[in-house]
């Protein structure tokens, strides 16, 4: 659940973030960084007591998530599974080094 709102912020910012094709006007509101923050963490607040007002919706909601879980596990072991029997019988061919990699030497301190 935490990766879908994270994805959705983060896909609102890109979305804030590109620039309009300019044949629009912008408003002439103004909207200061703490009214802003403020605003955020008010709906941040809702958020956190939206299963108190709608327990149902949290319900379904954390069953769909398990179920998208379990069905992404089982597609990424399907999809490791197909790669290894691709990948593994190339695997004798390529050459390994079991040698140690030097390390960078310190700089020293200015």
């Amino acid at each position: 659940m935490w990766f879908l709102l994270r994805m959705i912020f983060w896909l609102a910012v890109v979305l804030v973030l590109l620039p309009t094709g300019g044949s629009q006007t912008a408003p002439k509101s103004q909207v200061s960084a703490g009214e802003a923050f403020s605003a955020a963490g008010g709906a941040v607040t809702d958020f956190e007591h939206f299963c108190e007002r709608q327990h149902q919706a949290c319900v379904v909601g954390s069953r769909t998530a398990v179920t998208l879980g379990q069905r992404a596990q089982a597609g990424a072991k399907m999809l490791y599974e197909f790669l290894s029997q691709r990948l593994g019988s190339n695997e004798s061919k390529s050459v390994r080094t079991t040698d140690s990699i030097p390390l960078p030497q310190r700089r020293p301190d200015i």
